[in-house]
């Protein structure tokens, strides 16, 4: 294994961002494909403008889209990868592109999480950013505050020292300004209204494990890095397992690019939109190479896979 593609979860997402993906056969068809599935018009979808964007449920479909859409652009310029992880609803677009999954059902069962998530706690929760701190320090003072009463968790583990809880505003404002005083480098609140990847969001992850009982799940051609344990598979059933439940446990997403780097990946390549995951994966692994689509063009990615790919024959 020499290439792993990273695909975001929401956050990264501006207005018109649909419409300016690159102009490609295959990121027509995707986009065409998706409109049927929603009943939408191509190219932005209805998902992609600034009032769309304020939606849980625009966000997460138009992540999954633009992310499955720039795979296939690369796929079929010959720029495959060996292996695929996805953070968060990142992880729908990463079952679509491994091949365990078809768009249009990740589409629907996408649709159904994000409206679930938003329902759930439509106000007064969200999530919060922690960096400069290691995890011990940033579980502990999570514990603390939890205990006095305020809900906070802690919901990813995307570096050694960058963390993002999720919770109450009470409880997140609290942790922050603990987070500050305990010196960490930046505390702040994130853009997202839901408390994901906790606890809290147990009863979404039972509907999503009914739901994803009746999706088709296909043994994926690459391998499938899961969000909640970090580990490559290819068995559909611990897929389904990790679509439907990541929305109630922490990611470990610095384990997970950990198990791609140990498996041989040199070259990280992020998915649309974003490049939060190559500054992860630059600063984790220095030795290998990690470029965003958002800033590369699809023939330079195509050109550094093929050479990567030449660089592994040869190690």
């Amino acid at each position: 294994m020499s290439v792993a593609w990273l695909c975001p979860g929401q956050g990264a997402q501006t207005p018109g961002f649909l419409q300016r993906l690159p102009e490609d056969p295959e990121i027509a068809r995707t986009l065409d494909e998706a409109a049927t599935t929603l009943g939408a018009h191509a190219p932005g979808l209805g998902l992609d403008s600034a009032d769309a964007l304020r939606s849980t449920v625009a966000v997460q479909l138009a992540t999954v889209v633009a992310g499955v859409a720039v795979g296939r652009a690369l796929v079929a310029r010959g720029a495959a990868p060996d292996a695929v992880a996805g953070l968060s609803v990142g992880a729908y677009t990463a079952a679509v592109l491994s091949g365990a999954l078809e768009l249009p059902a990740a589409l629907r069962t996408v649709r159904i999480r994000a409206r679930l998530m938003e329902g759930a706690y439509p106000r007064g929760y969200g999530l919060a950013a922690v960096v400069g701190l290691g995890e011990r320090a940033v579980a502990a003072l999570v514990s603390e505050v939890a205990r006095g009463g305020a809900p906070v968790y802690l919901a990813n583990l995307n570096a050694p020292a960058q963390f993002v809880l999720a919770g109450s505003d009470a409880g997140l404002d609290l942790a922050l300004e603990r987070a500050l005083a305990a010196g960490a480098r930046k505390a702040e609140r994130m853009a997202v209204a839901v408390p994901s990847h906790c606890e809290l969001l147990r009863s979404v992850g039972d509907a999503l494990a009914v739901a994803l009982r009746e999706v088709p799940l296909a043994r994926p051609h690459l391998a499938y890095v899961t969000n909640q344990r970090a580990r490559r598979t290819f068995e559909p059933e611990e897929i389904r397992e990790d679509l439907a439940r990541n929305v109630q446990y922490p990611v470990r997403w610095s384990d997970a690019t950990a198990v791609l780097y140990e498996g041989g990946a040199r070259l990280f390549v992020e998915v649309l939109p974003g490049r939060v995951l190559t500054g992860l994966a630059e600063a984790a692994f220095p030795e290998a190479r990690a470029v965003a689509a958002e800033e590369t063009r699809l023939e330079t990615i195509t050109v550094l896979t093929t050479r990567e790919r030449r660089l592994d024959e040869s190690r």
